[in-house]
């Protein structure tokens, strides 16, 4: 975990409830929970805060660290996509993002196409890119966001089942990504078996593992609905999996951490997911 990452999963679980702000003091004990030397706390603590992750005050001979607003806007983006339920049913209309920019313009492209693959669509080739979910009003968006490009937002259906399963497997690795699900589910079963024994830093531990693992999974996963899901498919089990030991090491961890900062947390995975 790298301790980068790990500072926003804390806030993300824990510390946007709390008023947002925390002692520099506090952090560097969290992270010591999870193996992070002091002098690498400090030293990625003021990179981020170099980078506009956070504003810092004094408060007496402490620092106080808090959230940039548009930090809090990557936190609320991205519990949305963790917390979202595994879709079941289809309408059979996909969703299609048509781009033209300016040639050369490789920076922009690759930022486009970061955007894009975060609002859940696959590269069916260099320019359009298709989702089955319905995403039309996060596409339009792109309009604004990247106003060098000419962006076509359209809706498709190919009225054969068959057909839909090509165009995912085209335009996503799904054998990849069910080998990483598979392989989260047996690193985790285990966790599920004994998470009821886990307290204090040992639960708060866990439970930041846990979601510093699975949170890559919403950048790579279409969510696809039943009708589109191959065989064996196993990201709807670790969805599952992944919700039932976050929400079952909720109480341990919150305490953990409330007892770390001086400030009463009691956010479980279901409130979060409503926030």
């Amino acid at each position: 975990m790298k301790p980068r990452a790990v500072i926003l999963d804390i806030f993300g679980d824990y510390l946007r409830y709390a008023g947002s702000e925390v002692r520099a003091g506090d952090l560097t004990v969290l992270l010591g929970a999870l193996g992070v030397e002091p002098p690498t706390v400090r030293v990625t603590l003021s990179r981020l805060s170099a980078e506009g992750w956070f504003t810092r005050r004094r408060a007496g001979r402490e620092t106080m660290y808090r959230l940039g607003d548009e930090i809090r806007e990557v936190l609320d983006d991205g519990r949305t996509r963790l917390f979202a339920s595994y879709p079941e049913d289809w309408d059979g209309w996909w969703t299609e993002v048509v781009f033209q920019m300016p040639e050369g313009d490789r920076a922009t492209r690759d930022r486009l196409k970061k955007r894009v693959a975060w609002a859940g669509f696959g590269a069916l080739s260099a320019s359009t890119w298709i989702s089955p979910r319905a995403s039309r009003e996060e596409a339009r968006t792109l309009a604004s966001e990247f106003p060098a490009v000419t962006v076509d937002v359209l809706v498709m259906r190919t009225d054969d089942q068959a057909l839909d399963r090509d165009l995912t497997r085209r335009c996503w690795d799904l054998d990849a990504l069910n080998t990483d699900y598979t392989r989260f589910i047996s690193e985790h079963e285990g966790l599920a078996r004994r998470m009821a024994s886990l307290d204090g830093p040992e639960a708060f531990a866990a439970r930041t593992e846990l979601i510093s693992t699975y949170r890559h999974f919403p950048f790579r996963d279409p969510w696809l609905p039943r009708a589109l899901r191959p065989q064996g498919w196993r990201g709807a089990e670790a969805h599952a999996l992944f919700l039932e030991i976050h929400e079952a090491l909720a109480p341990a961890s919150n305490r953990y951490v409330s007892s770390v900062v001086g400030e009463d947390i009691r956010v479980s995975t279901l409130t979060a997911k409503n926030m």
